[in-house]
């Protein structure tokens, strides 16, 4: 539960009559330089989709169906019937905001940028419900300087390695989830404070998993900022100096999608 503060400036951000919308809210395209990229490999940052793979719906979100088959069409083709936001996914700001763009809609130079990892899993090993706080980021940036202009701001908590296991988002004997994620008051600080492009996540979800709120989103996306969601490997990266290339789907009006997301150093 938040703070009815924070619930308060919630309610302030996302007042249409004064909210600018897109990426505009934070920053215009002339403050976020253009980067030069040089890196020699690149990590997958990507689960493996498959039918099963636990989501926060408690049931399967990916059907397959086969519609051609070599052996008698000479050709393999399938359909596949899939949740938007099912696995390493895209969150665009349309999906918590009448106002917001499409994923189609947002600009391609903003889905490769620099990268910032924020380390939290020694919490995450001791309490599932942690969040990444304000002190999370001050703490990264006494270490490697400000955040990059247009980044985006990773949570490693190290749950990648539950899945796609049922831990990944299981449920206590309430009904509630309980995996890491940022705190609202976080979200609010790098859309206030900081000129951020996108967030990530190692879990299935921005905010932590026994949130009824989901403040984080509620703050961030009506922003005009994205969202990646189902992380893997970002132990395998530095905290800074990466860069994250987030393929995400073209679909026009989609509020998300399937992504396969890689970091290059």
């Amino acid at each position: 539960m938040c703070s009815p503060e924070v619930i308060a400036k919630v309610a302030a951000h996302m007042a249409p009559a004064d909210r600018p919308t897109g990426a505009a809210a934070r920053r215009s395209e002339s403050e976020v330089p253009d980067q030069i990229v040089s890196f020699s490999r690149v990590v997958d940052l990507t689960h493996p989709l498959v039918p099963d793979f636990p989501t926060p719906f408690g049931r399967s979100e990916l059907e397959i169906e086969p519609v051609l088959k070599f052996a008698k069409d000479r050709w393999n083709l399938n359909r596949w019937r899939i949740n938007e936001h099912m696995g390493t996914h895209i969150d665009a700001p349309i999906h918590i905001d009448s106002d917001g763009i499409a994923v189609e809609q947002i600009p391609v130079k903003d889905l490769v940028i620099p990268l910032a990892i924020i380390d939290i899993k020694s919490r995450a090993d001791e309490d599932a419900d942690t969040e990444l706080t304000p002190d999370d980021i001050k703490n990264w940036e006494a270490l490697h300087g400000p955040l990059p202009r247009g980044c985006c701001v990773a949570m490693d908590s190290g749950w990648d390695r539950h899945a796609p296991g049922p831990k990944y988002c299981d449920r206590d004997e309430d009904g509630v989830m309980h995996f890491p994620g940022f705190h609202p008051e976080t979200a609010e600080m790098l859309v206030d404070d900081r000129q951020v492009l996108g967030l990530g996540v190692d879990t299935t979800s921005l905010d932590h998993g026994c949130s009824t709120e989901h403040m984080a989103h509620r703050i961030w996306l009506p922003a005009g900022g994205w969202i990646v969601e189902g992380l893997a490997n970002l132990s395998k990266l530095p905290q800074s100096g990466a860069t994250i290339v987030v393929g995400g789907p073209t679909v026009v009006g989609a509020t998300g999608g399937v992504s396969r997301i890689m970091a290059l150093v």
